[in-house]
C-alpha cells in the first residue's frame, strides 16, 4: 500500500491541457511516481532532470516524486542524485548494493513508489518526456495503463531494430501472452496495476512480459524514438540474446513441447528407414552399410540430443534460481524517504534485507 506522507519530497505543481477530456475529480493533489533505473549515468541525471521538470511545469493538481534506483554504477551517478536531492527533494535516491540488472532495479523503483499513478521510464531521454502530460491525460479519461509505443526506431541501428522485431513475432508466437510490439518499459500505470505487478515476485524478471500479463485497461501512444544525446548504452547483442531467452522461458514452455514433435518424427523417420532396409535386404540381399552415411546419421541424431537437453537445461536452471528464493535486490542506501523506512524491507510481499554503508 502506498504512503501518504509526501512531506519529505517537494510539490512540483504543473498544468495539463484537457480540453475536451474527461478529468477524474480529486479533493487533494495526485501524486506521480517517475522511476529511473540508472547505470553508471552520472552525466545524464542534470539533462534528464531538465527535461523532466520543464514537462512537469504544465501538469495540474499534480506532486511528483523521481526515484532514481543506482544498479550498482561505478561512477558518480549516486552522487549526482544526493546533490539534485539537496536542490530538490522531490528526487529522491534507493542504490543497491550491486548490479542486479534492470529488471531488478526496475522492481525496486516499483516497490518503493507510493505514487496514485507510476511511470517507469529511462534515464538517456530516448523516451520522451513530453509524453509524460499526454500519458496523464489518458489515465484521467479512465486507463490504467498507458504505454509508449515506438513508431521510428531510426535511432537504432539496423540489426538492433530488426532482431527486436523477429523477437516480438517470435515471442507472441509460442507464447499464449501476447506483448505489443516496439513497446518498452515507458508506460504509465495506475496503483492498481503496479501493485498486481509486484504480486508477481519470480527472479527471472521479464517485466515487459509482466507488464502484459497483469493487464488491465490499456492504450497505447505511438512516439518516434529519438538518438541518444548523453552517455552510452550499457546493453550489447549477448545482453539482448540472454534477455530474449528469459523473455520467452518465462512465459512459454513451446520450446520444450517442440522437442516431443521433434523427437517423433525422428523416431517415425528411424522406423520408415528401418522397414526400407528390411524390405531392400528381403528382395536385394544384404548391402554393407557406408559409413558416411552411419556418421551422418550419429552426428545428427547426437547433436539434435544435445540441443534438447541444452533447452530443458534453460528451464532447469531457472527452476533451482526460483527455488532458492533468493530476494531480488538487495538495498545499501536510500536517500528522501524518511516517511515510511519499512517500504524498504519488502519486494512483493517477501522480506529484502538492507546493506549498511
Amino acid at each position: 500500500m502506498k504512503d501518504t506522507n509526501f512531506n519529505n519530497c517537494m510539490i512540483i505543481k504543473t498544468r495539463l491541457n484537457s480540453s475536451g477530456t474527461m478529468v477524474m475529480a480529486s479533493s487533494k493533489p495526485q501524486l506521480l511516481s517517475i522511476i529511473v533505473p540508472v547505470f553508471n549515468e552520472e552525466e545524464a541525471i542534470a539533462p534528464f532532470l531538465s527535461h523532466v521538470f520543464r514537462v512537469t511545469e504544465g501538469l495540474e493538481n499534480v506532486e511528483c516524486e523521481i526515484i532514481f534506483v543506482d544498479d550498482g554504477s561505478r561512477d558518480g551517478t549516486s552522487r549526482a542524485v544526493r546533490d539534485a536531492h539537496a536542490s530538490n527533494p522531490s528526487v529522491c535516491l534507493v542504490r543497491l548494493s550491486r548490479n542486479f540488472g534492470k529488471e531488478a532495479a526496475l522492481t525496486a523503483g516499483l516497490e518503493v513508489s507510493r505514487g496514485d499513478a507510476v511511470i517507469p521510464m529511462d534515464v538517456d531521454l530516448q523516451d520522451p518526456p513530453a509524453l509524460i502530460a499526454d500519458f496523464v491525460k489518458h489515465w484521467r479519461a479512465g486507463y490504467e495503463v498507458v504505454y509508449g509505443q515506438r513508431v521510428d526506431r531510426a535511432s537504432d541501428t539496423g540489426m538492433k531494430s530488426g532482431s527486436a522485431g523477429m523477437f516480438y513475432t517470435l515471442f507472441n508466437r509460442v507464447s499464449s501472452l501476447e506483448i505489443e510490439p516496439n513497446v518498452g518499459d515507458f508506460r504509465l500505470m495506475d496503483r492498481r496495476a503496479v501493485d498486481a505487478t509486484l504480486q508477481l515476485r519470480e527472479r527471472n524478471r521479464f517485466m515487459k512480459g509482466i507488464f502484459a500479463w497483469v493487464g488491465f485497461r490499456s492504450l497505447g501512444v505511438p512516439y518516434s524514438r529519438p538518438a541518444r544525446t548523453v552517455g552510452t548504452t550499457k546493453f550489447n547483442y549477448w545482453k539482448l540474446w540472454n534477455f530474449a531467452l528469459d523473455g520467452i522461458t518465462s512465459f512459454s514452455t513451446v520450446p520444450l513441447r517442440i522437442w516431443t514433435y521433434i523427437g517423433g518424427t525422428v523416431a517415425l523417420a528411424a522406423l520408415l528407414y528401418t522397414a526400407t532396409i528390411v524390405f531392400q535386404t528381403l528382395l536385394f540381399g544384404r548391402d554393407v552399410p557406408g559409413y558416411a552415411s552411419l556418421m551422418v546419421v550419429v552426428l545428427m541424431l547426437g547433436a539434435v540430443q544435445l540441443i534438447s537437453l541444452g533447452i530443458i537445461g534453460e528451464y532447469l536452471g531457472r527452476l533451482y534460481i526460483e527455488s532458492k528464493r533468493r530476494p531480488i535486490y538487495l538495498v545499501q542506501e536510500q536517500v528522501g524517504f524518511h516517511a515510511n523506512p519499512d517500504q524498504f524491507h519488502r519486494v512483493g510481499g517477501e522480506a529484502v534485507v538492507e546493506v549498511g554503508e
